[in-house]
């Protein structure tokens, strides 16, 4: 008996090193000792012919990681910014592709076993479901409209607000189609908002670029003669968003300043101010170029410089997108429902130990990890906006490393991966 217990405590503490834990397993440890005693009172039942023991030792050992690998993958989640952490403009980062599919099942393109979401400020414009395509096809991974969270994925919950009034979206790509998507009912773009009213931009005359005066998503979903045209020149402005970084700065700034200062038509007297709502508020991004580009949030500063000039009463306005802690609490939420996907014995309320936030941006990235407080984790990279040798000295990280895959690598290790689909750098 004193050689079965001297074998048992072995066999556990094999399991333990071989782990490679650095914290409290998230299924009870009693669970796996459980499984342990299972094991050994076969062993006495069965007797102690090697190769029975060698049999049913494997069996009691993929058991007991079977469990784990499980419980592992549901007690953490990870969120990826991806401008500067996984692409730099279209191109995959060295290394980012590989480390995804560390994330994955045995295939390592589908089917993830990590809860894991980007969470980005850039890009935007684009709907979640065309962005998870995008996303799929530059990595090579299997990505859901669902692990896409953007700066203005927030504007969802502003329908119940707006769903029924006027409200003009500017911005590149497709912000119309985006909030129309979202469910607002009366939504122009800026470009056709402004064809309303002739003589609003000055300098039209002098731009030879062509826009599009009706989005997609309203000419592709109804017939040419059903296409509501709205009287803006009646109907005023209750609602404005800035979905995505605007092309025409001069001319959003100025009609923008026309909607916010006359109380949502143009021309009048003033009024209240309609409501104004920034997807983001990034002053500087990475992108292709070797220097960082102005943001929305340079976009946001230009505009209400020029509006507190001019008008009575300073902008009023809201912002989304990161560092904002309501952005991470979504970002929480939407975790907890990946992870139903994973392990459906998991309810939706049971907390996260680490949520992991990778990012290259201190001070959007990393202050908003600690703004958000607990269970979150920052990791700030060294491939986008962050070049330093050390941390950062005024947004310092939990940790800080050279790369997306090497990030991905430190949570793999520190939550003891084991089991299928997790893979292990050794």
């Amino acid at each position: 008996m004193t050689f079965l217990r001297v074998l048992r405590g072995s066999v556990w503490s094999e399991i333990r090193r071989a782990q490679g834990l650095r914290r409290p397993y998230s299924v009870h440890p009693q669970e796996t000792h459980q499984a342990a005693d299972r094991f050994f009172t076969a062993f006495l039942i069965y007797g102690a012919s090697v190769s029975r023991v060698l049999i049913l030792s494997a069996v009691c050992f993929f058991y007991i990681c079977t469990g784990i690998a499980s419980s592992f993958s549901s007690s953490f989640g990870i969120a990826l910014d991806i401008d500067g952490v996984v692409l730099r403009g279209s191109t995959p980062i060295d290394g980012s592709s590989q480390a995804l599919r560390r994330l994955y099942a045995s295939d390592g393109t589908t089917h993830f076993e990590v809860s894991f979401l980007f969470l980005t400020n850039g890009e935007g414009g684009t709907p979640e479901s065309k962005r998870a395509s995008e996303l799929s096809r530059l990595l090579e991974v299997d990505i859901s409209p669902l692990q896409v969270v953007q700066g203005h994925s927030p504007f969802k919950g502003l329908v119940s607000r707006f769903e029924n009034d006027l409200i003009v979206a500017i911005g590149k790509g497709e912000p119309a189609e985006v909030m129309s998507e979202y469910g607002f009912k009366k939504v122009l773009s800026m470009d056709e908002y402004v064809s309303y009213f002739g003589d609003i931009d000055p300098l039209s005359q002098y731009k030879t670029w062509e826009v599009k005066q009706i989005s997609k998503s309203i000419t592709n979903s109804k017939p040419p003669d059903s296409v509501p045209r709205y009287n803006a020149h009646r109907s005023r402005v209750q609602a404005a968003f800035i979905v995505s970084d605007p092309v025409d700065w001069g001319r959003d700034i100025q009609v923008l300043c026309d909607i916010l200062g006359s109380g949502g038509l143009p021309g009048e007297e003033n009024g209240a101010q309609p409501s104004l709502f920034f997807a983001a508020d990034d002053l500087e991004y990475p992108a292709a170029f070797c220097r960082e580009r102005l943001g929305m949030g340079a976009f946001r500063l230009a505009l209400e410089c020029i509006f507190n000039r001019i008008s009575r009463n300073p902008l009023q306005y809201t912002s989304f997108g990161k560092p904002n802690p309501f952005v991470f609490k979504n970002a929480e939420a939407i975790l907890k429902q990946l992870r139903s996907r994973i392990c459906s014995n998991f309810q939706n309320e049971n907390a996260f130990t680490t949520l992991y936030m990778i990012g290259d941006n201190p001070s959007v990235d990393i202050i908003g990890t600690e703004k958000a407080g607990r269970p979150w984790f920052s990791i700030l990279t060294r491939t986008g906006l962050f070049r330093g040798e050390g941390n950062h000295s005024q947004f310092p990280a939990d940790l800080v490393v050279d790369t997306v895959e090497e990030a991905i690598d430190y949570i793999l290790r520190r939550e003891g991966a084991c089991g299928a689909g997790v893979k292990w750098r050794m």
